[in-house]
């Protein structure tokens, strides 16, 4: 059996559904059943483009006890095979009259007694990867099994990462570092921004990303208006901020920040804002600590935003970051998930501008006992500017 070039060695694995199973126990429950790529990879090392066709559905079994149980298209089983899972269970696949849901079904009756209870991801930042009337023919087949939310279950032991994690998210980092080096050479006055924008994931991938999901960002005088549309064919002009964001993949993990350069020139209201919002990441690096709550990150980073003359704006000031470009928890006064240490984070301050604009800054952490350690090389203390 060859070993898949992405997954990690067996030990990580088996710590990981060790840790599932723990999370299990303390809910009562017999069984996992996950369907979403990120889960799935998460416990098995299968890491796959496949995931964009929607034609097919996917299942890991995780039980009280033993390995994970693949119920997966036939058309998969090679690369699975490559993984640490042995059993694995195949169909073949679109079958519009039964699409596995069969197999699913017969597998957990036998893992799961009748009144034994399969718990289901069903909260927030959570989806279920599989036709809905599916689904619901699958409760039918599974009664009288309870069927219980399972999102706390997987959410508490991913969102802490082992070092081999953190290693691949400082990898993501790194090569993003490498791609913003490069950004005076693809972007200045009069460069239209689509071009911007292919040019930087183009140098993404020269400096050895696997794949760029992601690629956000905007331009404009003294900030932007819109961080998430694509990129038009206006070309940079004098005065112009120019924010990319991207989230380039590494060996399934992501790194997700940002970087901000003014075209030719800036304004001292443009240069103000960028300060502060350096100045507030500063102040998040220098004191948190696990055990604080997400929404004591958001107080830092806004008390620190006022308190340097700006007002801030952006929604969400930062998440958890991992192998989906967020995670939880969330910088926003209602999120009070304590932080704990192993996690990965990003700090993402916003702050209003001129003319009903933003600017927005971000940087990657994982939290140690000790506090934050940076993933993301820190961007410049002051603005960079470009030609």
């Amino acid at each position: 059996m060859s070993e898949a070039r992405h997954a990690f060695a067996v030990p990580e694995h088996q710590r990981r559904c060790a840790a599932l199973q723990t999370s299990m126990q303390s809910a009562g429950m017999d069984a996992l059943l996950l369907t979403s790529p990120a889960d799935i990879f998460y416990v098995t090392g299968f890491l796959t483009r496949f995931w964009e066709s929607p034609a097919r559905p996917w299942f890991v079994l995780v039980p009280a006890s033993g390995a994970p149980v693949a119920v997966i298209p036939s058309i998969g089983e090679k690369l699975m095979g490559t993984t640490w899972i042995s059993d694995i269970r195949t169909w073949d696949a679109p079958d519009p009259r039964d699409d596995g849901i069969s197999l699913l079904a017969d597998t957990l009756c036998a893992m799961v007694p009748q009144k034994g209870r399969l718990g289901i991801p069903m909260g927030p930042e959570t989806h279920l990867r599989m036709p809905l009337a599916d689904f619901l023919h699958l409760s039918d087949l599974l009664a009288p099994r309870d069927i219980s939310d399972a999102t706390r279950v997987i959410q508490q032991v991913r969102e802490i990462k082992s070092e081999v994690e953190v290693d691949r998210i400082r990898a993501s980092c790194r090569i993003a570092g490498t791609a913003f080096e490069r950004v005076p050479d693809i972007a200045g006055y009069g460069i239209p921004l689509d071009h911007v924008f292919r040019d930087f994931q183009v140098a993404l991938l020269a400096a050895g990303a696997d794949w760029v999901s992601y690629l956000a960002g905007g331009a404009g005088p003294g900030g932007y208006d819109d961080v998430i549309s694509p990129a038009g064919a206006d070309p940079l002009r004098a005065g112009d901020l120019l924010m990319l964001d991207t989230g380039a993949v590494r060996q399934g993990y992501f790194c997700d920040f940002d970087r901000n350069f003014a075209v030719r020139h800036a304004d001292d209201g443009t240069r103000r804002t960028y300060d502060a919002l350096w100045a507030a990441t500063q102040t998040v690096l220098s004191d948190l600590r696990p055990g604080m709550r997400a929404s004591d990150v958001h107080s830092m980073l806004t008390g620190s935003l006022r308190a340097s003359g700006v007002t801030p704006g952006g929604g969400r000031l930062g998440h958890g970051l991992g192998i989906t470009l967020t995670e939880w928890p969330s910088f926003t006064p209602l999120d009070h998930s304590e932080l704990r240490a192993g996690m990965v984070l990003t700090i993402e301050p916003g702050a209003l501008t001129s003319g009903g604009r933003m600017m927005v800054h971000e940087e990657n952490i994982v939290l140690r006992d000790t506090g934050p350690e940076l993933l993301t090389a820190r961007a410049p203390a002051t603005l960079p500017v470009l030609d």
